[in-house]
């Protein structure tokens, strides 16, 4: 037996070197973790418990098999966080370039459906060349059998990529299909055809960097919805991420222990400016509203006029959409519309409630949205909040303008409880806008056309630029004074705590993509 102990022990040995001394030094040379030592950081310290440690893989082609590599190029296995089960698959760049075999794929499959047996989430530290050339079809078909897995866990489990290296070609698909994604700076890159295919192709001379590096798709694309600074940041965020989060579709988070006090915050009285044209900033509000110290704001270098971010109220995880009347007056555009499509849907799936701070004038005008289809984009807002089952919550804080106030969690599209405050303009238009059509006859007649719409205007702002109108109608529940806003939130999300709503029988519905 102790033969077999010895020979056992050098082959875990062997396997923890990866691709041996001299890669790993590379690896670190370039500002980068290990595979393993990015796990380690990740899970609670000596929770983790590896898989497939001995695999190897099985190509004979093009001298393959004269290189061998326990692990075959990825480390997977199952561990906690915060005392939470989770699973994770870390690819490791010392081997072969972190390139995907068909054993590799095998070794990742397999914790995807653990993952999803044990319902528990899955996360995936990606550092990996692509496809390994050298098995062919096998290494597609590798990744075809993690899309599919990807695609059955998706609003099952939670599943979260971090990019740590290169992710090029098909390798892109998978991360884009998870929850979300966090890219490391200067150390990732993203793109489904590299710089050299796109000079040939196009004639166009760009960098990896700005082609695809964590910059370009949290500002540009939103591909990923957060840039580190580092491995390790990148690795801190995923755990912080998920204390936000439960462990899968049929849980609720953990509800932190919390002490109700009077909850009043007076500086919200203030905050709105008396002129309904100046800006303030939404994320002041949200700072008042949550518990102190709780907020992750999602997507906050992308379509920067909605904010959508996860908080914690009364002790219990959120999520909040609202407008960012600094960016854009806080319209809906394209991208602030699949933002927030994106982020009520994922909210939905795991049983996290929803706020919505809303101060919207409406949806932004030109060739360029309707040409880029605003019309389909924003029905995707509207479709995701209308789809959504878990508490939802509305606080108009100023602005409710036209087909943006259904869109933005409306009673009429089933919200549970919609608050307003004694500013908010609730209207098909502007007083400005709605003057200048219902009156223009008027305004043509008169001999100081430009004092007689100011006059109107003043007039139509006084009958329908308030919230009383919508009340009287039920379809805001009550004008609530803004300081006691935190207090009413509390309650009402412990009033719904046991929401239950079912959607109509179906396969599923047929969003406007």
């Amino acid at each position: 037996m102790k033969e077999k102990l010895k020979e056992l022990d050098k082959l875990r040995n062997k396997a923890l070197l990866g691709g041996g001394v001299e890669r790993i030094e590379k690896q670190h040379a370039k500002g980068k973790l290990t595979a393993r030592e990015r796990i380690a950081l990740l899970l609670d310290p000596g929770s983790f418990e590896e898989l497939d440690m001995l695999v190897t893989h099985r190509t004979t082609d093009f001298g393959m098999d004269q290189q061998s590599f326990l692990g075959d190029g990825v480390v997977t296995g199952f561990g906690t966080i915060d005392g939470r089960l989770v699973f994770v698959f870390s690819q490791d760049f010392t081997v072969f370039g972190g390139s995907l075999s068909e054993t590799h794929a095998e070794k990742i499959c397999k914790v995807m459906d653990m993952a999803m047996k044990n319902g528990a989430p899955l996360i995936g530290l990606n550092d990996s060349g692509g496809a390994r050339i050298q098995e062919g079809v096998r290494s597609l078909g590798g990744y075809a059998d993690i899309f599919y897995r990807n695609v059955q866990a998706s609003g099952v489990i939670p599943q979260i990529s971090a990019i740590m290296g290169p992710c090029a070609g098909g390798a892109v698909y998978s991360p884009a299909m998870t929850d979300f994604t966090i890219m490391t700076e200067h150390s990732s890159f993203m793109f489904v055809t590299g710089p050299n295919v796109v000079k040939t192709v196009t004639n166009e001379q760009v960098s990896s960097e700005d082609l695809g590096g964590a910059h370009t798709h949290a500002t540009k694309s939103g591909v990923t919805h957060f840039t580190a600074p580092n491995d390790y940041a990148n690795i801190q965020l995923i755990r912080k991420l998920l204390s936000y989060i439960p462990q899968n579709c049929e849980e609720k988070t953990p509800k932190l222990p919390y002490t109700p006090n009077e909850e009043w915050r007076p500086a919200l009285n203030d905050i709105i400016p008396d002129n309904p044209n100046t800006p303030y900033d939404i994320k002041d509000v949200i700072t008042q509203l949550v518990d102190d110290g709780t907020y992750l704001e999602s997507h906050p270098e992308f379509a920067a006029n909605i904010v959508t971010c996860f908080a914690r109220m009364g002790g219990r995880s959120i999520g909040i959409i609202a407008n960012q009347p600094m960016v854009l007056a806080g319209v809906l555009d394209v991208n602030a519309s699949r933002k927030g499509a994106r982020f009520v849907r994922f909210c939905d799936a795991f049983n996290i409630p929803l706020l919505v701070l809303e101060d919207v004038p409406g949806f932004l005008p030109g060739t360029d949205q309707e040409w880029n289809a605003i019309i389909l984009n924003g029905a995707k807002l509207l479709f995701a909040f209308s789809e959504a089952t878990v508490p939802r919550i509305t606080v108009v804080t100023r602005k409710a303008y036209g087909g943006a106030y259904d869109v933005m969690n409306s009673k009429h599209i089933g919200a549970d409880l919609n608050y307003a405050w004694p500013c908010a303009e609730i209207a098909v238009m502007g007083a400005k806008g709605a003057s200048e059509i219902i009156f223009r006859r008027d305004i043509k007649k008169a001999k100081d056309p430009e004092a007689k719409l100011k006059s109107l205007e003043q007039e139509y702002a006084a009958k329908f630029a308030n919230p009383y109108i919508a009340a009287s109608r039920g379809f805001i529940d009550e004008v609530i004074e803004p300081k006691s806003t935190r207090r009413k939130l509390i309650k009402a999300f412990d009033m719904l705590e046991n929401k239950v709503a079912y959607l109509p029988k179906k396969k599923h519905g047929n969003i406007p993509l």
